[in-house]
């Protein structure tokens, strides 16, 4: 962190920055960002309504899924619209207090949609393991239950970061060098060091992967490859989704920890990339590789139709 000794007290107004050094190339930017929202919103927004009109896919699979929509949903909601701002209208203000929100709700709804997807996980391993007992163990009930558990998991993990910040008085700058209000970036210009206080993330990728290694242990001794090839394959949009989730959240945090030489703008196009990339993806991979909802979406366009 650099001298306070020039710090201004904690200041009504915050400037996003966007991507420093790149301004002239903002409108840019936002085609890719405005297609990654359209994209996220129609596909996030039909998967729901696939779900909700094909009562075939009340199942625990596929409420899982919805939950992973509605996240996803939340999270291009208050994540793009504001990028949008600052590349087309050069909408760079942001009060103190709204910052606080964004810094709440993104990583929020971001430790949720790893949240599901650890639900999901133990989804695809009852099914495998328990499979006659799948719809009594994952009942709406629990489901119930752990959508809640996520839900409090995120608050309880990322109330204390807005509070903290708002406890500061000085910092070194109203600029923030984001597109976004991102914890670290408010903590980096901060005159006072938090960057210890808030830590999450790794716990439900070590959880996930037990998961799969007693699916991979069950799966393997299954009597015949038909059977095998046909357990596996139950696993394959679970398995992508994860993959487009971590890999760049994982690319994040090694630039961030260990690429103290990439460009800045390169380390803030990276942040913006991994909470921006899933949303998009999980409803094309699960539109792609799940049978069963590419055959509720062409009885869904047939009920729009008719």
């Amino acid at each position: 962190m650099s001298s306070c000794n020039n710090s201004i007290p904690q200041p009504l107004i915050f400037v996003l920055a966007g991507i420093p050094g790149l301004e002239s190339s903002h409108v840019w930017f936002s085609v890719p960002f405005f297609l990654v929202f359209v994209v996220a919103v129609i596909g996030n927004a039909t998967i729901l309504c696939i779900i909700r009109v094909e009562k075939r896919l009340h199942e625990p699979m596929f409420l899982l899924l919805a939950m992973l929509s509605v996240v996803d949903l939340s999270l291009v909601s208050v994540t793009v619209p504001r990028m949008l701002g600052i590349f087309w209208m050069n909408a760079k203000e942001i009060s103190f207090n709204a910052c606080l929100t964004q810094m709440f709700f993104i990583p929020s709804f971001y430790v949720m949609e790893s949240g599901v997807l650890l639900a999901m996980a133990f989804d695809r391993f009852v099914a495998i393991w328990h499979p006659l007992r799948y719809t009594t163990v994952l009942s709406n009930s629990l489901l119930a239950k752990m959508a809640l558990a996520v839900l409090a998991r995120a608050v309880a993990v990322l109330t204390p970061a807005p509070i903290l910040v708002k406890r500061l008085e000085s910092f070194q700058t109203h600029i923030i060098a984001y597109s976004y209000c991102a914890y670290m970036a408010v903590v980096h210009i901060a005159c006072g060091d938090l960057s210890d206080h808030i830590v999450y993330g790794g716990l439900d990728f070590i959880l996930i992967i037990c998961s799969y290694v007693l699916i991979l242990f069950t799966v393997f001794n299954l009597p015949s490859k038909a059977a095998l090839l046909k357990t596996l394959s139950t696993c394959v949009s679970h398995v992508w989704v994860i993959l487009v989730f971590y890999t760049p959240a994982f690319f994040s945090f090694l630039t961030h920890r260990f690429g103290h030489h990439i460009a800045p703008p390169v380390h803030i196009f990276i942040a913006n990339i991994y909470l921006l990339i899933p949303p998009m993806m999980n409803p094309i991979i699960y539109g792609v590789k799940t049978k069963r909802i590419r055959n509720g979406f062409l009885k869904f366009l047939t009920i729009k139709c008719n």
